[in-house]
């Protein structure tokens, strides 16, 4: 089949013009000249065109959609041998063509925004049509003129560019190649612009196979969230859910263009908030404290609704979206005033809750080119919230199996004890001691249910003495090493000072003490030594003081004091006291280590 068949009457035709302009050629001469350029310059044109798409479909997909789009205008510019090539696309929320590259990158010295009405970019969107400017310098259109004569560009031709949503939750982006060429009064062909805007469609293809690979980095980065935050918990010195933030973060950035986001904790009378971590760091308060009834933060935290799609923010039960910050009824003044300092558009909230109860939310801020999160954005975020979640669960978990050792071993201890008294028929004789252990059984198997069911929350505070708490969780520890069988370890009781009320969850103190009473247990040489106990008051204190034979390193005491102690009973200790609103301390000297629990003393009514 013959695609490029020449009728007789298109060769007469061009013999016409021949011998109108004095070359007297014969039809058949003329002919033979149309079949030599159809053969063999048809065919060079061809090849190079087609070579010239390849390299287009051939441009690397990873590469941002502003490098693609401006990997495709140098290939344009190449191709029409022109002088540079500019980018503009249409941000249909502003009403206003955004500039989005440019070939070469010397060209970028132009106006970030012009008007969308009365301007070519417009006009070539508005209409999908190529849009020919043969002398900028007479062109009403071309508003700024200066800039580019002064540069010896004279002439423009302006190509649309259209690239089709590829999913349901995809936009279409539209705008336009503005090709600048020195010639003035250049007469541009439609030959010129049919090849411009061939070439410039073949984007869409590079575009596609992008986004194709989007969702497969979207899927990856799933896999990515689960797989950090699960190797983290596989680690023995325990989590915060900041580590987790700042763990994880850095793999969403790669894929998602953040801008700013935070986390934010609830303090446990549900009153205040306060900014745990951030990204960047250095651009985030960290510590600052703010009331909930803020009214964003009441919506996030409470909850109260009403939940729908309103004029500048969309509120759900997993998410408030504020996609106007200027406008939001949310948004206190100084807020929305930094919001619009910074250029952010839109900013997303996710609540992270236990047992439907708020108790974190992240923050997240859209770019100012972006005017709002995509759906696919709110998916992964929401994800990641999620699994945060899922991840804080199953280390509460573990922290409760780490808290059940000693008070478990010690009721197995006391319970052996009691059974033995039965068996060689003691009991009236030794009916004291059967009554002691029997009622720690029964306290301590009675704790051991409490410390499970924290799991769906804390019970209440009480005003306890930190003495009588001191002294009982000596005694479980005692027991509890006397069970394991371990020689040359001596216990002794100090001076104990009492009652030193303090305000706090009862099973709070007690992990606290078990998990300090058998670190010291265990730092204790293998040749033996001495756990002592002693409490006090010290202005306005309860203090709690844990002695052990042995030393503790210089590195790791430093470590404990700024929280970052390694092992999952110092980081719940940590982690419990600060909560508590209480401190620590640790001593050092040769041969022995005393950790010191500080809390604030109240009255016992």
């Amino acid at each position: 089949m013959d695609h490029f068949k020449i009728d007789r009457q298109f060769v007469e035709s061009i013999m016409g013009s021949l011998q109108e302009k004095g070359c007297n050629l014969s039809l058949e001469e003329v002919a033979t000249v149309v079949d030599l350029i159809r053969e063999e310059v048809v065919y060079q044109y061809v090849e190079r065109l087609i070579g010239q798409v390849e390299t287009i479909l051939e441009i690397d997909p990873s590469l941002s959609e502003k490098e693609i789009l401006e990997t495709v205008a140098k290939n344009v510019c190449d191709y029409l041998g022109a002088e540079a090539v500019s980018i503009r696309i249409y941000d249909p929320g502003r009403e206003e063509m955004v500039s989005f590259g440019s070939y070469p990158k010397s060209a970028e010295d132009r106006e970030e925004a012009i008007p969308f009405e009365d301007t070519i970019a417009g006009e070539v969107v508005r209409t999908h049509q190529s849009y020919f400017v043969p002398d900028i310098a007479t062109e009403d259109k071309y508003k700024n003129k200066e800039k580019v004569l002064h540069k010896g560009i004279h002439s423009m031709l302006a190509i649309p560019i259209f690239i089709p949503r590829f999913s349901l939750k995809d936009v279409d982006i539209e705008g336009s190649f503005q090709i600048y060429f020195r010639e003035k009064n250049r007469k541009f062909t439609p030959l010129e612009a049919k090849i411009a805007e061939m070439l410039s469609r073949r984007v869409s293809y590079v575009i596609a196979r992008k986004r194709i690979m989007g969702l497969q980095l979207l899927n990856v980065t799933k896999d990515k969230i689960v797989e950090k935050i699960f190797l983290r918990l596989g680690k023995r010195e325990g989590i915060k859910m900041k580590d987790f933030f700042n763990m994880v973060i850095p793999e969403l950035v790669e894929i998602i263009r953040i801008q700013r986001c935070a986390l934010f904790s609830v303090s446990g009378d549900r009153k205040h908030v306060m900014l745990e971590a951030g990204y960047p760091e250095n651009q985030h308060g960290l510590g600052k404290v703010f009331d909930v009834e803020v009214p964003y933060i009441h919506a996030i935290v409470n909850q109260t609704g009403p939940f729908g799609e309103f004029e500048n923010e969309k509120i759900m039960p997993n998410y408030i979206l504020i996609h106007n910050p200027k406008e939001s009824r949310l948004l206190p003044a100084d807020l929305q005033q930094f919001l619009e300092h910074q250029q952010i558009n839109s900013v997303l909230y996710i609540p992270l809750k236990v047992n439907d109860v708020v108790t974190y939310f992240l923050a997240f801020d859209a770019q100012a080119h972006q005017r709002r999160f995509s759906d696919e954005e709110i998916e992964i975020f929401t994800f990641f919230g999620k699994e945060m979640m899922k991840g804080l669960r199953l280390e509460k978990m573990d922290d409760i199996l780490h808290d059940f050792k000693n008070p478990a071993i010690a009721t197995a201890g006391f319970a052996k004890r009691v059974k033995k008294i039965l068996e060689d028929g003691e009991y009236p004789a030794k009916k004291e001691k059967v009554d002691q252990a029997l009622e720690i059984i029964l306290k301590e198997t009675s704790r051991i249910q409490e410390l499970a069911l924290t799991l769906h929350g804390e019970g209440k505070e009480e005003t306890i003495d930190l003495t009588e708490k001191l002294k009982r969780r000596f005694l479980i520890n005692e027991e509890a090493a006397r069970e394991i069988k371990r020689e040359n370890i001596y216990f002794f009781e100090g001076e104990l000072a009492s009652p030193l009320w303090i305000r706090c969850f009862p099973l709070h103190i007690e992990r606290v003490l078990d998990n300090l009473l058998n670190n010291a247990f265990n730092a204790i040489p293998a040749e033996g030594g001495e756990l002592a106990i002693r409490s006090y008051r010290k202005d306005g204190w309860a203090v709690a003081e844990i002695t052990n034979t042995g030393k503790i390193r210089e590195e790791d005491r430093d470590r404990f004091l700024m929280g970052n102690g390694k092992g999952r009973g110092l980081h719940i200790t940590t982690r419990l006291v600060k909560q508590m609103g209480g401190r620590m301390e640790v001593e050092s000297e040769e041969y022995r280590t005393t950790f010191r629990v500080m809390l604030p003393l109240v009255s016992q009514t």
